[in-house]
Formats: structure tokens, sequence, C-alpha cells
């Protein structure tokens, strides 16, 4: 006999997944999944990169591994869908067990449906590796409160959190802290403690990653925290206060870290620093107003469903743990605003939080599997469609902008990748906007350690100076670029943006600079890195 239940849980969120993929199509979020791509095939690093310091504990090397053995294949995409997959089914579990008592196997099915077209649809389209962390380790949570009594269950919870932790541990505690409401109300002091136990764990296993790191990842940890605070938070003041300085943290500002002697700790104690009453008068209102727009913009329709909710609770005193369920609400309200205040709420992080809010929500009123479900008023299938409605339009025109983006990518990729397998190396900076709206399952094939980056994250990864020693026989990057502007090889790829810094530094590190833009190669988007002709002349 057929099992419904197995279909619904596990071959729903297959079909799902990949019809919205096929309809809609997959997206990166930003361009970090492409930078980790290339590292782990060797692209933009002396050798393939197996130890990514912040993330990917122990999958690393597999997955450079794969990329060595079967390079045409798109493994960094193929795995972490997987385990988007994983999470999905995870949810899906849950809300099943808490609806099938009750509703008929087509109903419960159109339930999911629409739960996964409202609340869970962006995770696979506008795709970042984020996202799964936070929601396969609150899916666990949920997954193991509900069914405490059983050790399969338990043990299936215990390896998701620990991918979870895996991919990006900051994440998967962030996950975790998302799906305590839920598993409260689902198991309640049992759940509390489940929770508990899982922020335990994942904490100590974060301090002993912390203990065991080596001094080169320890810096690149610290600077890693330093820029993030400037770059993203805002919540650091510039205030260079000699010429060194002042480059220093144009380069900050550029993403530029691979001069150690110019990006340092120093540079941030000396030149940067938090003052809380710049940044309570000139950062905290710009980022609470943009707060307030992203929420009501990005996420106007579980909004809607969630004050939907409210309403309910607020107006039938039916409901057990009342004063519970508005401590739950303040709870998700204060993570996302200290998230949005204090560091930031991108949609990478803002959608799985809302996703596990509405998750956590619908377990507080369907707990009680015992009651048959209220009767809901033609009003709310009205407002449940006319968000389905307005959801579908916003997500098609958000498919058409990716399209467009992923377009103009392409068409500046395809012939640098072309190029290095002719045997030119790129010299690059603010390539990685071409990275962005790429797709995880188109594999960009890059000639081994034949880009080398002048901006974006990676120059931080201490693979960055094994590349330039490799290239040019020292990891100085000033003295590295003087003797790649005299390799015919070498062709220098920058966004306009950058050239007046790229020319003062040179300038000021190596000696005189002159830095042309090469003919027939600008863009009409100021934004794409165009060719340039980059010489060099000995300081006298």
């Amino acid at each position: 006999m057929l099992n419904f239940r197995f279909l619904r849980v596990v071959l729903l969120p297959a079909l799902l997944l990949l019809a919205s993929g096929v309809v809609l199509g997959c997206y990166y979020e930003t361009n970090d999944d492409v930078s980790i791509t290339l590292l782990l095939q060797g692209s933009t690093a002396a050798l393939p990169v197996t130890d990514l310091h912040l993330y990917f504990h122990g999958l690393a090397p597999v997955l450079a591994w794969l990329y060595q053995q079967f390079p045409a294949l798109p493994w960094y995409g193929l795995l972490l869908y997987g385990l988007l997959y994983a999470a999905t089914a995870l949810a899906f579990a849950v809300l099943d067990k808490l609806l099938r008592t009750r509703l008929s196997g087509t109903q419960v099915t159109l339930v999911l449906v629409g739960f996964y077209a409202l609340a869970w649809l962006e995770h696979g389209l506008w795709f970042n590796y984020v996202r799964v962390p936070v929601l396969l380790a609150g899916g666990a949570v949920l997954l193991a409160a509900q069914r405490a009594g059983r050790r399969r269950m338990l043990a299936v919870a215990a390896v998701a959190l620990t991918l979870a932790w895996m991919v990006r541990p900051s994440a998967a505690v962030l996950g975790v802290l998302a799906a305590g409401p839920g598993a409260v109300w689902l198991a309640g002091r049992r759940g509390a403690s489940l929770a508990g136990g899982a922020l335990l764990l994942l904490g100590a296993a974060s301090v002993v990653l912390l203990l065991t790191s080596s001094p080169a990842t320890a810096t690149y940890r610290t600077l890693d925290v330093l820029k993030s605070n400037l770059n993203d938070y805002q919540l650091y003041q510039p205030r260079p206060r000699t010429a060194a300085d002042q480059l220093g943290m144009q380069a900050v500002g550029h993403w530029a870290f691979g001069d150690s002697a110019l990006v340092n700790q120093g540079l941030f104690q000396r030149a940067g620093h938090f003052d809380a009453v710049y940044f309570l008068r000139e950062m905290a209102p710009g980022k609470l107003a943009a707060w307030g727009s992203l929420l009501a913009r990005d996420y106007f329709a579980l909004l809607i469903l969630l004050a939907v909710g409210w309403w309910l609770v607020a107006r039938s005193p039916r409901f057990a743990q009342r004063r519970g369920f508005w401590l739950g609400q303040l709870f998700f309200l204060s993570l996302l605003l200290g998230l949005g205040l204090v560091l930031k709420l991108p949609p990478r992080l803002g959608m799985p939080l809302f996703s596990l809010w509405t998750l956590s929500n619908l377990t507080y009123f369907l707990r009680d599997t015992r009651r048959p479900l209220p009767r809901l008023s033609p009003l709310f299938f009205a407002t449940v469609l006319l968000l389905l409605i307005a959801y579908t339009f916003k997500t098609a025109h958000r498919v058409q902008v990716l399209g467009r983006e992923q377009a103009r990518g392409q068409a500046l990729l395809g012939p640098l990748q072309a190029a290095t397998h002719r045997g030119q190396l790129l010299v690059v900076a603010g390539l990685e906007t071409a990275y962005k709206s790429q797709s995880p399952f188109a594999v960009l094939r890059f000639a081994p350690h034949s880009v080398l980056p002048l901006t974006g994250w990676t120059t931080l990864d201490p693979s960055h100076r094994q590349l330039l020693r490799q290239l040019t026989g020292t990891a100085d990057q000033a003295l590295a670029l003087k003797r790649l502007a005299g390799n015919p090889a070498a062709q220098w790829w920058l966004t306009p943006e950058i050239v007046p810094w790229l020319t003062a530094y040179l300038m000021a590190r190596s000696g005189r600079t002159s830095i042309q833009r090469v003919a027939g190669s600008a863009s009409s988007d100021s934004l794409q890195p165009q060719q340039y002709l980059v010489r060099v002349e000995k300081m006298k």
C-alpha cells in the first residue's frame, strides 16, 4: 500500500524544489558562493583550497577533491541544494504530523504547497549558502522537540544539526535560536532543554574550533570581524590620521585586503573605532529606516499572515499559554531588530528567520492535535489567495531582474574563462559583481590558479598570499603587482571606481604608475570590470 505520508514528507519537497527551479530558475543572491567555488577549484588559489577557515568545516576537502576528479559537475550547488532539500523535508515532517489527523491527505498537501509558496520558495530561487544552515538547524530542533521520544528522529536531527554547523557555525546557532519558541510550544520544558542543549553543543564545538585554530586562521578571523564591523555593519567611524592610514581605509572600503602591511589589525585600532554617540546619531536612524522598508517590501506576505495569527490570539481566550505566545513574538521581533540595527538583515538571513517564525507560530496553533481546527472564514482564504497572487507578481519581477543580471555576468565571464584556457592570467578587481545571480548548477571553469583577485573577502584568505608567491615569486602584493604589470600574459580587468585607489596604492608602494583603459573594452555598465593596461616604473 502506498504510504502517502512518505510521499508528502520525502517526495513532495523534492518535486517543489525541482519545479520551482525549472520554472523560475536558480540564482545566487551574492558573489560569496561563486567565490568559494573558485577557491575550492583552485582557480583563484595556488592549489584547491581544502580549508576555508570560517565555514565548510570538514566539507571543503570533500568538495575540493570532487572538483578535481569530476570538474564538469556543480558539486557545490548539488551539496547545498541537497541540504536545502533536507531542511525542507524536516519542515514538512513537522507540519505533516500536526495536520494529518485533522485534514484529509489532499488538504494536507495543499497546506504544504501553500506554505512552500509563501515561506520557502525564495530559498531555492535566490540562493545563498547561509540560508541552508539556518533552516537546517531550525528544522532539526523542531523535529527533535516534536518527536522527543523517538531515538531515530533524534539521530536524524543530530545529523542535520551537525551538517548545519559544518557549513556555517554562526548561522546554525541563529537557526537554533529561531526554532526555540516553536520547540517550547511543541514540547514545553523538554523542548526548551533540547534547544538549550543544541546551543551548548554548537557553542562547545565552536570553542574547540577556536582553540585549535592556526595563527593564520586566528588573524584571518579577527580581520574578517573588523572589516565586517566597518563595511557591513557601519559600527566604526573611520578616522585615518596619516596618509598610509587613509590609503588603508580606502582599501578596506574597496574590499582590497591583500596587502597585510597596509590592512591589518593595527589599522583598525588607529583609524577606526566604535563611537556610540556617532553610531546612534548618524548610523542607527538610517539602518532602522532601511530595516522597516525591508520588512514591508520583502516580507509583506508573511507579515500579514503573522498579523492574522496575532489577531486570532488577541480576540479568542481559548488559546492556551497566550503569554508565552506573545513572548515568542517579542523574541522574534527583537531578534530581527537586533540583527537589522546592530548588524544587518540581508535576505539570506531575513527570509529564513521569517520562515522559521511562521513555522513556529503554526506549531503554536496546531500543537494540540486532539482539538479540531477552528473554522476559518471565507475572508481568511481570500486573504491567503490575494497574498499568493501578490507574491507571484513580486517573484516574477525578481526573476526578470535576476535573469538580466545573470546575462550581463555571463557576457563578461564567458570570454574571460576562455582567455585563461589560452594561457592568459587575469588580474581582476570588481569581478565579483559578475558572480551575482549566476546559477548554482552552471560551473565556472577558469584554468587553475589563473585569476588573481585584488578585491573581495577572498583577498583576506591565507591562500591569497600563496597565489601571489606562486605567480610572481613574492607574497608582497605591491611587488607582485609590479612584476605582473610587466608580464605580457597578464590581463587587468578593473572596475573604473577602483582605478584611482589602485593608482595611488602602486605609486606609494612601487613607483610611478600608469593605468589606461584598453580601447574598445568600455562597457555601458560602470560597475562591470573593463580591461586596462597597467605600467609601473621603478622608484628612483
